[in-house]
């Protein structure tokens, strides 16, 4: 089970790092040029801040996964493992969950569900190109790009050019076309549904402010239409889809326009529906306080997690040479297990909620990473580090519970912390806290604290083992699966903020994410986008986004919420060392281990 949980960790830290290693080299690349160039006053304070601030994200990540790839490396040779859970046949055990699942509704409409068009008989999307026409091109059920019926304007078209739809749904298109699509006129407004799925991919193959560019050229050429026409009903008619349009993006992708091409092409379209109405005026003025408002929020949730690493790394340096001088047990902070996995679920909550949708695709936008060197500038990359700040989470968390487990000197109070852990793990299971259960569940299988057996045959273990069994792994984690369903059945027909949380155990979801990027390709051998692999993204993406729109019903324990942040944790090699101090080596490997950490601790 640990190794299982390890293996995914290690995987997503992998891809994490892989990502911020390209980073890295684009800004170093960059600066580089400038140097070459004899143009060293062109690099200004802001890009050496930006490359201090990379460096320190790839060294953080890189830490993380070289800890990682260490106790998985332990856990998968076998050097020490507790014994394994009971084979006997079980039925799943309830913990009090519904295991019926059910279609929940979402803020982005029914994108949750599966796409079945509500008209089959629509012909054609009701914009103007900006060649005045638009090819739609329709496949039945079965039917291949060979025989295709084409419905055009007054000009004919290639298939290249073309939207396909089968059975009623877009299922490719030029990138052209698409964007096109996405552009609104007097007389149509694209669904809301289609607007979340191009904007998520789309950047997958045009950059946001090239994407933001091009609509607003194309709004630009509509207003020109209706100004020409002298229509001003058809000319309100667009100005308010336009902003509902901008409204919408600045809304589920506010992250984008910390990008300042992105406010310049902003700035320029709102302004010219300003001038349409009073109306649209006030809707604009709104649309940019609710924006900047969203993006100084980010800035201070940055800020407090680099005061929290800081803070961290300090406390570790003390605790490393003197472990009890700042080192608090566990159960003196808080003995009760409820309030643990509220306060745990505080944090879930919020680590969650600063998450963008773009940044599960940007964060593996390419896999073709010379290419993606070469031509993509630093800018032009992801402007955030919220998911690898929420995966960081997680592994902080299990290297805590270890941690917790491995301090106190005597082993029935070792005991005692293990117990209080598994009913942390039982309330956030019960809470729908899934991302911190499967934490302390790693935390508690790590090599350190699976090696106690002496403190291990004080605890009783039938509650884990029920809580194991939940999180099987096998069959790609199906009994995790089944729950996950079972708490967003709950979720659904709740009546309180408290029976909506779900958190779900995100660096399986990430995987779950990159898996689809990765075994299908994003263009047909036309050079269509396979937007048909986009619905299904945008469905993964937008049920996440319903989990974040929650808010946390518990009350805040500062004292709690403080020590889970802040108290400094062992990792790796210190860890084994205490683990060691509390029982010792009782195998020829262990006292191999054991050896080389305290020659290591001389040398240092």
């Amino acid at each position: 089970m640990g190794s299982d949980l390890l293996a995914i960790q290690l995987e997503v830290t992998s891809m994490l790092l892989d990502a911020e290693r390209r980073k890295l080299l684009a800004l170093q690349r960059e600066m580089g040029a400038l140097q070459r160039l004899s143009c060293p006053g062109d690099i200004n304070p802001e890009q050496v801040s930006d490359l201090e601030r990379q460096q320190l994200n790839h060294s953080r990540i890189k830490l993380q996964y070289e800890r990682l790839e260490q106790e998985y490396r332990f856990a998968a040779q076998g050097i020490i493992r507790r014994s394994s859970v009971s084979q006997k046949s079980r039925s799943n055990p309830s913990l009090g969950m519904k295991t019926t699942p059910k279609s929940r509704p979402s803020i982005f409409g029914t994108l949750t569900k599966e796409r079945s068009p509500k008209n089959k008989r629509r012909l054609s999307m009701p914009q103007t190109s900006a060649r005045d026409l638009t090819t739609v091109i329709r496949l039945s059920a079965g039917e291949s790009n060979g025989g295709v019926s084409t419905e055009t304007g007054e000009n004919e078209l290639d298939a290249s050019e073309a939207l396909i739809y089968q059975d009623g749904n877009l299922v490719s298109g030029s990138l052209e076309a698409l964007t096109q699509h996405l552009v609104p006129t007097p007389d149509y407004y694209p669904e809301r549904t289609y607007i979340f799925a191009f904007l998520l991919s789309s950047r997958l193959f045009i950059k946001p402010h090239e994407l933001l560019e091009e609509v607003c050229k194309q709004c630009r050429l509509q207003m020109k239409l209706t100004e020409d026409r002298q229509d001003k009903a058809a000319e309100g008619r667009l100005g308010s889809h336009i902003v509902q349009l901008i409204s919408e993006w600045t809304e589920v992708f506010a992250y984008d326009f910390r990008d300042e091409r992105m406010l310049k092409h902003l700035k320029d379209i709102t302004q010219r529906c300003s001038i349409i109405s009073e109306n649209l005026r006030k809707t604009v003025g709104q649309i940019m306080q609710t924006l900047v408002r969203k993006l100084s929020v980010l800035d201070k949730y940055e800020h407090v997690l680099t005061k929290i690493n800081a803070n961290l790394t300090d406390r570790l340096r003390v605790l490393k040479t003197n472990p009890h001088a700042i080192q608090k047990d566990i159960l003196n902070v808080c003995n009760d297990p409820v309030v643990m996995a509220q306060q745990l679920t505080h944090i879930e909550m919020e680590r969650i909620s600063h998450i963008g949708p773009e940044e599960f695709v940007q964060s593996f936008v390419s896999k073709d990473v010379a290419e993606w060197d070469e031509r993509t500038l630093f800018q032009d990359m992801k402007k955030t580090s919220n998911l690898e700040a929420y995966v960081e989470w997680f592994n902080r968390l299990s290297y805590m519970v270890a941690t917790e487990i491995c301090m106190p000197v005597k082993k029935k109070h070792r005991a005692r912390v293990i117990e209080f852990f598994i009913d942390v793990a039982r309330e956030c299971f019960n809470i729908g806290n899934f991302n911190s259960l499967m934490a302390i569940i790693a935390g508690l299988n790590m090599s350190p604290v699976a090696r106690l057996k002496k403190t291990w045959s004080k605890v009783d273990t039938c509650k884990f083992d029920v809580l194991e069994h939940q999180m099987d792994p096998t069959s790609n984690f199906s009994n995790y699966r089944a729950s996950l369903m079972a708490a967003m059945h709950r979720a659904a027909g709740a009546h309180s903020d408290r029976e909506r949380i779900v958190i779900p155990f995100f660096s399986l979801m990430v995987k779950d994410i990159y898996f689809l990027n990765e075994t299908c390709s994003n263009k047909l051998p036309n050079g269509h986008v396979r937007f048909e692999k986009f619905w299904q993204l945008a469905r993964q993406v937008t049920t996440f986004c319903t989990w974040q729109q929650v808010e946390c019903p518990f009350e805040r324990h500062r004292k709690v919420l403080n020590y889970l942040l802040t108290a400094p944790v062992f990792y790796e090699d210190s860890l084994h060392l205490v683990s060691f101090d509390c029982e010792g080596p009782d195998n020829h490997l262990e006292k191999e281990r054991f050896k080389t950490l305290k020659s290591q601790l001389l040398d240092q």
